[in-house]
């Protein structure tokens, strides 16, 4: 039998004998014989042992330089492109590269017969033959007819002709040495040599295809993708509004200017590529379709592992924000009534603080304004605080494996609430904090 639990019940039934008898001496002795008892049964139950506060994960408030990352997506091109084609009709004769392989500028890579074009060039040679013998035979011709014409031993007019012909002759000669020249070159075209050096690609034509009939055929195409370019947009919008963060000093500039602003680039399965490259220019014209402004980059590909037409993430660092402060994004709630995080006083009882946040950087949010740093905000443990405002047990926050390094930018515009991946949820306990 609980005797704690009959002690209540009897002095109730104490109460009512004691009105009936109507004795104010028996009321006395029976408020301390009951006092008596409730505090000998409190005395043997013992108290209930108080809980230990909650441990709670927290990270320490630091301000300090933010660099902002934007990522666009973008496309890599060749940095050189080159179409092999026949400068001279033919027949291919020979392929003398092997498709895919690197070729160096100069290298042959067909032969279409030659043996039209020399016989072109044999003719020429003749040509010129015969003009060097009207030249010879001119030339004579008029140093015997100078004296003569001094002597009045013949015409003026003889002698007139005579240097005409000689001129002739000589014109004659440099039509010859013209044509020469022409039929060396169309001899040269017949053996296709590459115009860059780079990757050739297959061969578009094969040994015994009639070539360069009315138009230059293409034989191959070379490619240059060491470095590369990607090609990327941004809308004009998010550059207004950078450019003027930037002139009114909010914002610093990244490097020396935009020629010095580093690209990373970020590939299909996620991981990102291990070089750097450069922002070479922004286009001065905006796409009246699309509202956007085309950028170009440089990437190194020493390894090849690069190819024109990959689809690419982009990431870089246009500006960077002096004392920003950056927040694991699992400790932001965000609502429809704004950003809250949970701070830790220093009598370790969180409160509720409205934040405003400018935009995500990775897995963190950037925080511009409603936190000073050294404060202590709670990351993980809020299923632990089951009573508001009670005290809780702070511990440095370890981030998961890999978290701390999985710092990629997104962009701007995404880390607007409306965009944000975030779910919008009121109170500690938001499905939007991981833990």
């Amino acid at each position: 039998m609980n005797h704690a639990a009959a002690r209540p019940r009897a002095c109730r039934l104490g109460w009512q004998r004691v009105w009936s008898l109507g004795s104010a001496v028996a009321i006395a002795g029976l408020l301390a014989a009951c006092s008596d008892k409730a505090d000998s049964g409190a005395a043997g139950a013992g108290a209930p042992p108080q809980r230990p506060a909650p441990e709670v994960s927290v990270v320490t408030v630091e301000k300090t330089t933010v660099a902002l990352t934007t990522e666009l997506p973008g496309r890599l091109e060749a940095s050189r492109v080159a179409q092999v084609r026949a400068r001279a009709s033919g027949i291919v004769q020979k392929r003398l590269f092997r498709e895919g392989s690197e070729v160096k500028a100069g290298q042959p890579l067909f032969e279409i017969d030659a043996s039209p074009y020399a016989a072109a060039l044999d003719s020429a040679l003749a040509q010129q033959a015969r003009a060097e013998a009207a030249v010879a035979q001119t030339s004579a011709q008029v140093e015997r007819f100078k004296p003569l014409v001094e002597a009045n031993a013949i015409s003026r007019q003889e002698y007139a002709n005579a240097v005409a012909a000689q001129k002739q002759a000589e014109a004659d000669r440099a039509v010859a040495r013209a044509a020469i020249k022409t039929a060396r070159i169309n001899l040269g075209f017949t053996r296709v040599t590459a115009p860059i050096a780079g990757r050739i690609g297959r061969s578009l034509v094969t040994e015994g295809a009639l070539v360069g009939q009315g138009e230059a055929t293409q034989l191959a195409l070379i490619q240059q993708i060491d470095p590369l370019y990607v090609n990327f947009t941004q809308s004009t919008s998010e550059l207004l509004q950078l450019r003027k963060a930037l002139a009114s000093g909010k914002l610093q500039q990244v490097g020396g200017g935009d020629t010095a602003v580093p690209v990373r680039i970020k590939l299909d399965d996620g991981s990102e590529y291990p070089h750097a490259g450069r922002l070479l220019f922004t286009d001065l014209t905006v796409d009246a379709t699309t509202g956007q402004v085309t950028l170009r980059a440089e990437l190194p590909n020493p390894q090849r592992l690069l190819l024109p037409g990959m689809y690419v993430r982009v990431r870089l660092q246009q500006a960077e924000m002096v004392g920003g402060i950056l927040l694991p994004q699992q400790a932001v709630t965000r609502g429809g009534t704004g950003d809250t995080v949970l701070v830790v006083g220093d009598d370790n009882k969180p409160t509720q603080r409205q934040i405003k946040i400018a935009s995500a950087q990775g897995n963190q949010w950037l925080v511009t304004d409603g936190l000073q740093a050294g404060e202590r905000v709670v990351v993980a443990g809020f299923q632990k605080m089951m009573v508001p405002g009670a005290p809780v047990k702070p511990v440095p926050w370890q981030p998961a494996a890999g978290a701390s390094a999985a710092l990629a930018a997104v962009p701007a515009s995404a880390a607007s609430p409306a965009a944000s991946g975030a779910v919008a949820a009121g109170g500690p306990a938001s499905a939007a904090r991981a833990n």
